[in-house]
């Protein structure tokens, strides 16, 4: 029945995803711009334009063109970057585990403070500690990220630069430092094209995981250093979101016939909060943190433009800004195919969590 369940998803999210590819595919090129001057300068004559707009086919009609560039996906050719010049999966492997780590410890930062806020004030409800909580929820959703950031970098960077507590501002890494990926430390050949070599070159710039599997303590030290401000600054809203949400899960859970009568049974308050009211609060939670997730992924670009990192938010502004077609279509389809992954994979975990979604 799962797997039923799960092909069905996988089925209905193809013609989502093309109809997103679709629309990508029509605005970029209806929007008011050209990407002749806004490419190669606004000094660009129209005989260079004429030339440039003929070899990128962009001569053609729309729907002409998108069926060459959907033959062209179809065959694994992802097209090329007008602006760079270079092949957008190439791109897409060199930026996006920028964007996949940055998301993953802003996200792993709002669940560790966002959840145990909740459940605080759930359980401390209207007292003077749930107040502060909610207070400080309500500033994290309305605080700007390009501020927040800002001021961390300001504080963390600046003030405590000749303290322990200092940590640096841009980048991923500080220069000497060895990031080599582990399939060259272990000197595997890796091929240039095919799944296989867009793995291997995806995880390898994961620089945490390939500090962890190459053992080099000195880049992971580094790498989560580097880690620390921008995801303090993405993580902060999600963190908000889900200390309101666990809150409000909980105090629906907390107000239920049969947590009177576990706590009537002697059970401990302990027994009470984990073992029954926040494991059946966790539909809600788990349903914000997977959309967090998602939401992290595409909304990265101020923190990646404040923190001097090149993922897919601060690439796929660049690329709007100078009509890069080829990048913008990709990555947009490349976000919306893991929003799409994600919502399968909370579906998928509401059956583990609920057993009534599994009977149903």
């Amino acid at each position: 029945m799962m797997l039923q369940y799960v092909l069905r998803r996988v089925i209905a999210s193809i013609p989502v995803l093309f109809g997103i590819l679709l629309v990508t595919f029509v605005l970029a090129r209806v929007i008011p711009g050209d990407p002749c001057r806004a490419i190669l300068g606004e000094k660009a004559t129209e005989e260079v334009c004429s030339r440039f707009i003929k070899e990128k086919g962009l001569d053609k009609p729309i729907v002409t063109q998108f069926g060459i560039y959907v033959k062209d996906m179809a065959s694994g050719n992802l097209g090329e970057s007008f602006r760079l010049g270079l092949p957008v999966s190439r791109l897409l492997i060199e930026r996006l585990p920028t964007t996949f780590e940055l998301s993953l410890a802003a996200l792993i930062v709002s669940i560790v403070f966002g959840i145990p806020l909740g459940i605080i004030s759930a359980v401390r409800h209207n007292s003077w500690l749930d107040v502060t909580t909610m207070v400080w929820a309500n500033i994290g959703v309305s605080m700007p990220v390009f501020w927040l950031g800002l001021m961390l970098m300001y504080v963390f960077s600046l003030l405590l630069k000749d303290t322990p507590f200092w940590l640096p501002p841009s980048g991923r890494v500080s220069p000497g430092i060895p990031d080599t990926p582990f399939y060259e430390v272990w000197g595997w050949v890796v091929p240039e094209t095919g799944l296989w070599s867009a793995f291997l070159n995806f995880t390898g710039r994961l620089n945490i995981l390939n500090s962890l599997i190459t053992q080099n303590w000195e880049l992971l030290k580094d790498s989560i250093k580097h880690l620390i401000l921008p995801a303090l600054a993405l993580g902060t809203i999600p963190m908000a979101i889900i200390a309101r949400m666990s809150r409000s899960a909980m105090l629906d859970v907390l107000g239920q016939d049969y947590i009177r009568t576990a706590k009537a049974k002697g059970m401990s308050t302990g027994g009470v909060i984990f073992k029954h009211a926040f494991r059946n609060s966790l539909l809600p939670i788990v349903t914000v943190i997977g959309l967090s997730f998602g939401s992290l992924l595409g909304g990265a670009v101020l923190t990646e433009t404040i923190f001097g990192l090149s993922g897919v938010g601060r690439t796929l502004y660049e690329a709007i800004t100078a009509r890069d077609y080829g990048i913008v279509q990709v990555f947009t389809l490349v976000i919306a195919f893991i929003f799409v992954v994600i919502n399968l994979v909370v579906d998928i975990s509401y059956a583990y969590l609920d057993p009534r979604v599994r009977l149903n």
